[in-house]
This record gives structure tokens, sequence and C-alpha cells, in this order.
């Protein structure tokens, strides 16, 4: 079985949004939800100012703490290592957006919590989640990280790409070329 995960390369994305758009219209959300951001960074003084755009959702960690936090069960991590909320679990107690560092989970307005699912029902159909099809730029990258011929694999491999605060230990599967 794939072990998904996926290579944002920051020094591509032009902060376009169509990322959280492809998002929202495949997950259904409202304009308002979004279960992926960009984070923006300005730095530098003119004449040397950059700005830079760093897509953040959630991590599917190998070492989730939101899954550890849940009272419930309803976050888990499935054996292909994507984490998911089962809704009908959930009791809305906030846990697990409190124990996640990404700030990446949102509260329905039916009470419970969702996050970003890899796109599970495209990728049950060969596809690949919307966020990486739609990426004019080829921002992301999506795949098996245990086969080592995979695109994100040698893309890890070749360019020792980071993991986003890999210092908390969460074992993020989202790995990122930094500017």
């Amino acid at each position: 079985m794939a072990r998904y995960g996926m290579v944002i390369d920051e020094t591509k994305c032009v902060g376009c949004h169509a990322c959280r758009v492809a998002c929202q219209n495949q997950n259904g959300l409202s304009a308002k939800e979004s279960y992926n951001h960009l984070e923006e960074r300005e730095y530098g003084a003119f004449p040397n100012y950059n700005r830079e755009f760093i897509p953040v959702q959630c991590q599917h960690c190998d070492n989730p703490p939101c899954v550890k936090v849940c009272p419930t069960g309803a976050s888990y991590k499935r054996t292909d290592g994507i984490v998911l909320v089962d809704k009908d679990k959930c009791i809305g107690c906030k846990y697990c957006i409190a124990a996640c560092p990404y700030n990446v989970r949102i509260i329905k307005p039916e009470g419970y919590i969702e996050k970003c699912r890899f796109c599970l029902g495209l990728l049950e159909k060969d596809d690949k989640p919307a966020c990486v099809s739609t990426c004019m730029t080829k921002v992301r990258t999506f795949g098996d990280l245990d086969d080592p011929n995979s695109e994100v694999s040698r893309m890890i491999v070749k360019q020792r790409l980071k993991q986003f605060k890999a210092d908390l230990n969460t074992r993020p599967r989202i790995y990122y070329k930094r500017a």
C-alpha cells in the first residue's frame, strides 16, 4: 500500500490561491472555509524587498498530535498514513485544533471538525489531489513516499527538502523546497 506524501516548492508559488479554490470546490467548502492557506511573508528593505508564499495544509503527520488528543477516536490515521476525521465520532471538543501546530483544521457549521483528506475520493480513482492538479506553476508534487522511484521520493533525496516545523517531531509527510 502506498504511503502518500507531497513536495511543495515554495519558490514556484505566485500566491494565486488556485490551490485553495480547487480544494474548496472539490470539498464543497464555503468561501470562508479552507483546508489549506498561504502564509505570506515579506522581508528585506527597498530596493532588496522580497515576498514569499508558503502553502500550508494538513501535514498528514506520521506522529500526529491531533490523533493522540482525540477523546473519541474521531481523528485517526489510516494504514496509508492519511490522517482523517470521522465526523460521526467527532464531538467538536476542539482538542485536535489545539494540538495541531499547523492551524489547518476547521469547524464545520454542523459542529464537527474537518481538514484536508488529500482528496481521498480522487486518489481512489487514481487521480491527484485537486490542489496538485490545478496549480499552474507546478508548486505541488504528490506521490508514494515508499516508492524510491516516485517523483516525490526522488525530489526529497536529491534536493534535501525540509519538513515544516520538523523540530516538533510530528514527522510531517509534506516536504518543502524553501526559497
